[in-house]
């Protein structure tokens, strides 16, 4: 689960995840530069350091980081804003 220090009310879900702050840290517990993220995601260097700054990003964006990092980012959102995937019933 995400860190509660990145966790801020919204009035949207009640919970804001700092995307940015999230890949950051995944980055530095991987030990890969900005630049092997940019080379990943074919952008700039310096676009990397521009989406680690920002609160929130592009869905598309962050679905090419979580994979370039083998990482769900997609879970910290699910779990801050408090939803549960429905069980899947093996019933026909």
């Amino acid at each position: 689960m995400a860190d509660k220090s990145l966790l801020k009310p919204t009035e949207e879900c009640g919970i804001k995840v700092h995307i940015g702050t999230l890949i950051s840290d995944e980055l530095r517990r991987q030990r890969r530069p900005a630049a092997w993220l940019a080379q990943e995601i074919n952008c700039d260097r310096t676009n990397v350091y521009k989406i680690l700054r920002k609160g929130s990003i592009d869905t598309e964006l962050l679905c090419r980081i979580s994979v370039a990092l083998d990482h769900d980012f997609f879970e910290a959102f699910q779990h801050s804003c408090g939803f549960v995937k429905p069980l899947r019933s093996n019933l026909a």
